[in-house]
């Protein structure tokens, strides 16, 4: 069982609260067998655009293919403004031409795959992006069954917080484990 993780952390370098709690999921996401891979989406070329592939050669095509081959898609995102970050909103519009897919009456090449959603943030909008974020998903094929979102509202996600790795970790842990535990196993059983 196979998830790509899309981490839409706007930080190409140095470490991110987003980066780091899908590193905790992942954690649970192994104790369920779920082997995982995370893409770094700042760390690539994704040119703007609705389309797969665009007349000027980008990473997009390659990540795509990789959506394709996984059972399980999360969108990995920090709060920006009560929306998700830019990084994602790349993706969501290139993915656009899946929905053109479904448009023109045939099956969505998503068909079957399941969805998640993790947020990390220091004020509102945990719920705004989730919800749409599973809109999306369910737009373009892609299934959300019960408990397949984490999301993290802490002042200690502020942009300025100091927070080391091990304080974010120990806070997820304190706070958050039997979420991440839940998502991990709705994600399994619904595959």
């Amino acid at each position: 069982m196979k998830a790509i993780i899309l981490l839409a952390t706007l930080k190409n370098k140095g470490r991110s609260n987003t980066e780091t709690l899908v590193e905790f999921l992942g954690e649970y996401l192994s104790k369920q067998s779920i082997e995982y891979e995370v893409i770094k989406l700042a760390s690539h070329t994704i040119l703007p655009g609705t389309f797969i592939h665009l007349d000027t050669e980008d990473d997009w095509p390659e990540i795509y293919n990789k959506i394709l081959e996984a059972e399980i898609i999360l969108f990995a995102t920090p709060i920006w403004w009560n929306n998700h970050s830019s990084e994602l909103q790349k993706c969501i519009e290139r993915l656009d031409e899946v929905y053109d897919i479904i448009l023109s009456g045939e099956d969505s090449p998503l068909d079957g795959k399941i969805g998640g959603v993790i947020v990390t943030g220091d004020s509102d909008g945990v719920e705004h992006i989730t919800g749409n974020i599973a809109n999306f998903f369910c737009s373009i094929g892609v299934t959300l069954p019960p408990y397949s979102s984490l999301g993290v509202i802490w002042e200690g996600h502020a942009k300025n917080s100091k927070k080391t790795k091990a304080q974010l970790l120990k806070y997820y842990k304190d706070n958050y484990a039997e979420d991440a535990k839940a998502m991990a196993q709705s994600l399994k059983k619904a595959i």
